[in-house]
């Protein structure tokens, strides 16, 4: 992922209200370590029921407003359906994304469950196990990560660009 200003970051919201984009509470931009991200992804420190993702669609980079149900503090071992990862189970979340357009306004949602913290993008760069491999042979384990890392790129934005699709 390419670095982002924090105009470009709210300038990128597509299902949220001026309200909502002028309010959200962003990262620390320069701590982040923009080459290892897929997408950029937190949760606001000031609302801890909100998250946002960003993701570099072809058309730019694309910004979303999600929502933890107020069960997210019941953390269930599941697996993340952006980084598939089958080690880090123990911290995933429902999130929950208003459409955009007219669809949103309507009330319409879509929801998936990703890594509570957004930590995918670490996650599919560990190396697997050669348990997981089913080889020790690192070439192997090498392409499986990078099969994982191409398949998270997919994902996370599939269900981003899902958020702009009217039916």
């Amino acid at each position: 992922m390419f670095a982002l200003t924090e105009k470009e970051i709210r300038a990128s919201f597509v299902n949220a209200t001026r309200r909502e984009v002028t309010t959200a509470t962003l990262p620390d931009l320069a701590e982040l370590q923009w080459d290892r991200l897929d997408y950029l992804g937190w949760r606001d420190r000031k609302a801890p029921l909100s998250a946002y993702v960003i993701a570099p669609l072809p058309e730019g980079p694309t910004g979303i407003i999600l929502r933890a149900n107020e069960q997210a503090k019941v953390r269930r071992r599941t697996m993340c359906a952006w980084c598939e990862d089958v080690v880090e189970t123990g911290d995933v979340t429902l999130y929950v994304a208003r459409r955009g357009g007219a669809e949103g306004r309507k009330g319409n949602t879509i929801g998936t469950l990703i890594c509570t913290d957004f930590r995918c993008s670490k996650n599919v760069r560990r190396l697997p196990t050669s348990m997981e491999a089913g080889t020790k042979d690192e070439d192997v384990r090498r392409s499986i990560m990078e099969t994982r890392r191409e398949g998270l790129i997919e994902r996370s934005r599939g269900f981003v660009a899902e958020i702009l699709r009217t039916h």
